[in-house]
């Protein structure tokens, strides 16, 4: 004889999809340090684009594979032509944001050439909301 009934439970399976928002820390980029501050939203997707964009793919072992870019290997090429680069640059950079969920679409890109470096707008379509981004790429080869 148990000691406790013996009940069959029925499993019960949950198809609904599970939306986790954005939560992390919010990195000081001109300290080089992360703060104790939580950031959310369109803010901490803001930070994900900045640091996908100023990451050396595979150069930092504390970073999985799918943080980074190829960029500095292209934009550092002497070999290839300027029209060329300008080509490659909303190719990579859409490919190391777009595996993100959060991140639905990278789009209107803008690219024009101010000496060695290249000054890039696009947008990006997100869970949260659109965001407009800036940033001049290949200053620092």
């Amino acid at each position: 004889m148990a000691l406790s009934p013996e009940i069959e439970f029925e499993d019960i399976e949950d198809d609904s999809e599970i939306i986790e928002a954005s939560q992390t820390y919010k990195i000081d980029f001109e300290n080089g340090r992360i703060t104790n501050e939580i950031i959310t939203g369109l803010e901490a997707i803001k930070q994900f684009v900045y640091l996908s964009l100023h990451t050396e793919r595979y150069a930092y072992s504390v970073y999985s594979h799918d943080i980074g870019n190829e960029l500095q290997e292209v934009l550092a090429d002497k070999e290839t032509t300027e029209a060329y680069k300008k080509m490659e640059i909303p190719r990579l950079i859409e490919e190391v944001l777009i595996y993100d969920d959060r991140i639905s679409a990278v789009t209107d890109f803008e690219i024009d050439k101010q000496g060695e470096s290249f000054h890039v707008s696009f947008t990006v379509e997100t869970d949260e909301g659109t965001l407009e981004i800036e940033e001049v790429l290949g200053e620092d080869v």
